[in-house]
This record gives C-alpha cells, structure tokens and sequence, in this order.
C-alpha cells in the first residue's frame, strides 16, 4: 500500500509542478508574441484574416492556463485535504499541529493556481488589446492604399 507521505509528495509535486510549467509557458508565449509583434509590418499582409491568423497564434493557450490554473489548484487541494482526513482516520489519533500543517499545505496549491492564473489573464489581455490595434492599423493601411 502507498504511504500516505508518498501520496502527499505526489499531489504536491505533481499539481505544483504542473502549474509551474504552466507559469514557464504562460510567461514564454507572452514574450513570444510581444517579439514577433514588434517585427510585424501590416503593410507586409494583403488579406486581414492571414494576419489575424498569425498575430493570434498560441493566444488560446494563455486563456486557457488562465481559466483552468485554479481549478488545477484547488484540485491539489482537494487531494491535500482527503489525504489528510485519510491520515487521521488511519491513525486514529487527532494531532492539531499536524493536521492544520497538512492543511496548510494542501492550501498551497490553490494559492499557486491563482499565481499562474492571475498573470495569464492580465497577458492574454494585453495582447488581444494589442492585437487588436495591430487590425485597427492595417484598416487603416488599406484606406491609405485606397485613397
């Protein structure tokens, strides 16, 4: 039977390191597409909807992360809690000091969700902010071609 320390460090690790990638790739596809902006050129793109297709790649991905990281978190939380009320019951001796510990740090992995949601979303709207001045620009490109 697994221990339940062993189960402990895996729901520990296991959600915190999932939400620590997370954070990595949040933060990568942020400054991906703040340098492939910064090298875009509207007069480059004939038809609005291929540059709207390549100034939102990979945009979904921190929507996502934004939306989902706290559910991740409050999952591990879950598992901290259940894990813990497990120990108890097999234990059968109520330890104040031990029990608000664990629960304690089974509440980290909500507090780590929210970490890595909260600057998803301020990313994720940041660059749809920015990408949608990148389309007002090349309307107004087009005018001048027009004109």
């Amino acid at each position: 039977m697994i221990s339940i320390e062993l189960m402990q460090h895996l729901v520990d690790y296991g959600v915190i390191g999932l939400l620590g990638v997370m954070s990595f790739l949040t933060l990568f596809f942020w400054i991906e597409r703040l340098l492939f902006f910064r090298t875009l050129h509207v007069r480059n793109y004939a038809c609005k909807e291929k540059l709207e297709m390549d100034v939102s790649n990979h945009i979904h991905i921190l929507s996502t992360f934004g939306s989902n990281a706290p559910y991740i978190g409050l999952l591990g939380t879950v598992c901290g809690i259940i894990i813990t009320f497990y120990a108890m019951g097999q234990s059968g001796q109520i330890d104040v000091k031990t029990i608000m510990s664990s629960l304690a740090l089974a509440l980290k992995a909500t507090a780590m969700g929210l970490v890595v949601a909260i600057p998803a979303i301020f990313f994720y709207n940041h660059l749809i902010r920015k990408i949608e001045k990148i389309l007002l620009a090349w309307d107004i490109e087009q005018k001048k071609e027009t004109v």
